[in-house]
């Protein structure tokens, strides 16, 4: 009886062995496949590839809403001004054929292209997709058009001899403009020409400047000066060089005394010291 006992003892442990190596087999199986498939958290936008966008008047305008686990959920363009349904996936459902929907496949950028911009077009816009309830993420676009402006007035007197400065300003560009060129009574100025003393030093960033110094002002240097940025209107100026006369509106050279930095001063009065000295 004894032995009989101590067979059915062993039968039962082994199987309590076997039913226990077999469920922490199926636990440790369990953790690897969890481990392999995270848990969905359902779709979210990666804000670092969706930010607001400033444009020029006339330029394409790219707003981009990256979503990732859209699954089989819809991406929308909504403007905030009027509540304005733009798009749904690659569907426009506005009347202004300016606003595209734009999507690659196999890609999770949903982007909203905006032709031909006006500043009426800034604003906030948002990316909506169609979940319960639906998330959205919003966006600003801004429309600038670029300003150019030469300092002082319309039209600048100065002496004969003097050094004339036309300080040309470039506001509200999203980016500094490639090139500023000048032009005197519509031609190109040219910096090379045998008459010499003629300069243009240019500074680009957030507000881009150009100054055109002419040596030894002639009254043949007279007339109109106009300065071309390539991404912004032009601005003409009208100089009179004098054989002595003092108008109300003389401004002896002073704009570059008014506004211009130390260096362009410092400049200015180099090239005319070197100038005097020569023969």
């Amino acid at each position: 009886m004894r032995r009989i006992l101590l067979a059915l003892s062993l039968l039962f442990a082994g199987s309590a062995r076997c039913r226990s190596g077999d469920a922490d087999e199926e636990q440790h199986l369990g953790q690897e496949q969890q481990h392999l498939e995270p848990l969905d958290r359902g779709p979210y936008f990666d804000t670092s590839f969706s930010h607001n966008v400033t444009a020029l008047v006339g330029t394409t305008a790219l707003l981009n809403c990256r979503v990732h686990n859209l699954g089989q959920r819809t991406v929308s363009w909504v403007r905030h001004r009027d509540i304005h349904l733009l798009t749904v996936n690659k569907e426009t459902y506005t009347a202004d054929n300016r606003f595209v929907p734009m999507h690659f496949p196999r890609t999770e950028d949903w982007s909203l292209e905006v032709r031909s911009p006006q500043p009426r077009d800034s604003g906030m816009y948002e990316c909506q997709v169609s979940t319960t309830p639906p998330i959205g993420h919003s966006m600003h676009l801004s429309v600038v058009e670029p300003v150019t402006q030469i300092l002082g007035d319309t039209d600048m007197y100065i002496n004969r001899g003097s050094t004339m400065n036309l300080t040309c300003v470039v506001l509200h560009s999203p980016e500094p403009p490639p090139a500023i060129s000048w032009t005197h009574d519509e031609k190109e100025i040219n910096y090379d020409s045998p008459r010499g003393g003629v300069t243009v030093i240019t500074e680009k960033g957030e507000q881009t400047t150009s100054y055109l110094l002419i040596q030894r002002a002639q009254p043949a240097d007279s007339g109109k000066y106009t300065c071309h940025p390539s991404n912004a209107n032009t601005q003409t100026v009208t100089v009179h060089v004098l054989n002595g006369e003092h108008p109300a509106a003389m401004q002896h050279g002073g704009q570059l005394r008014l506004s211009n930095p130390p260096f362009v001063v410092m400049l200015a009065t180099l090239l005319a010291f070197r100038n005097h000295r020569l023969p």
